[in-house]
């Protein structure tokens, strides 16, 4: 057996065939493969290594089968870092803090950035850049859409992620200061005009079909509602039809501006929706950017150039008037 295998290394060598190397991994890790938006990110990935073939690096996308497994991020980032082909990390934190004590048992020496969403203010030395939305900036918007539909205020109910995802907690207070006009408030109890009602926020893990659930649940315990605010696009691309069907009935307040819906994101069926009039504005981002900017921006952090902290990919806004113009191309 031996000698076979002699045999066929030197008739290798003859014929001057190299075997490939491995090319040097730049990892993307999202916080679940469940998720259409991540999807998005992983068609930028490979948009990226279908355009540098030749590189010799490769951009390689991962990430726990579930978005609620934070802990399942945890141990794949951990996984990953212990990899010698892994030369740089991007990680969209489901849960801030495990990620950031995962880096600091870790004490990695690749450079490491976040995507999409960041690790807490006093944990951002464990990373050298963020790429993604500027998470505060689009809960404001998201807000102001809510504050310029009904300016005296009403009850509301703010429909969030998993409760350790900085991104979401950002989001969630852009929309409080939106409303109030002031900075910091946790919680609304009539600042603005505004009030959260009992039960809010609800918190989905990026659960799609709990989130339209938590939707009928506080309708049916608040008939006085005025507005969601959906700080994550999950009931709309993730339950795209329980969703239209909760808020059809719904349809002429949201025209009138008697109801609001102000959501996040502008994936999979969230443009048709907003098109039939079923939110009442949607603020997008842009995840495949996220994903085709990644790599470059590891690379640019490896031979040690100036990266700008934080990067943003801008966003999109969407209402049933501007559908058809406003995702950016």
């Amino acid at each position: 057996m031996k000698k076979s295998l002699l045999l066929i290394a030197a008739a290798a060598l003859a014929l001057n065939v190299v075997p490939a190397l491995a090319k040097k991994q730049l990892v993307i890790v999202v916080k679940g493969l469940d998720n259409p938006f991540f999807e998005a990110i992983n068609q930028g990935c490979q948009k990226w290594n279908s355009e540098n073939a030749n590189s010799e690096y490769e951009c390689f996308y991962t990430g726990p089968a579930s978005t609620s497994d934070e802990a399942g991020e945890a141990q794949i980032v951990q996984d990953m870092l212990g990899k010698s082909d892994t030369v740089a990390m991007a990680i969209s934190p489901s849960n801030a803090k495990l990620i950031a004590q995962t880096l600091k048992t870790a004490s990695p020496t690749i450079p490491i950035m976040t995507l999409d969403a960041d690790l807490a203010a006093e944990d951002s030395a464990l990373r050298k850049t963020y790429l993604g939305t500027d998470n505060y900036l689009m809960g404001f918007k998201i807000g102001e859409y809510i504050k310029k539909a009904k300016p005296n205020g009403g009850k509301i109910c703010l429909i969030e992620g998993n409760p350790g995802a900085d991104n979401i907690l950002r989001r969630a207070q852009g929309t409080r200061d939106a409303l109030t006009g002031e900075k910091g408030a946790k919680e609304l109890k009539g600042q603005g005009g505004w009030t959260e009602v009992a039960g809010c926020p609800v918190f989905t893990n990026d659960d799609g079909a709990k989130g339209v659930q938590a939707m009928t649940d506080i309708l049916a315990a608040n008939p006085d509602l005025d507005a969601f605010a959906i700080e994550g696009g999950w009931p709309l691309f993730g339950a795209p039809q329980p969703y239209r069907d909760l808020v059809r009935p719904l349809k002429d307040r949201i025209a009138s501006n008697d109801f609001v819906i102000s959501a996040a994101d502008t994936i999979g069926d969230e443009v048709a929706i907003a098109g039939e009039g079923l939110v009442t504005a949607l603020v997008g981002q842009r995840p495949f950017e996220m994903g085709y900017k990644a790599p470059s921006v590891m690379i640019d952090l490896i031979e040690g150039k100036p990266v700008e902290d934080p990067v943003f990919t801008g966003l999109d806004e969407c209402t049933k008037d501007t559908v058809s113009t406003c995702i950016q191309k």
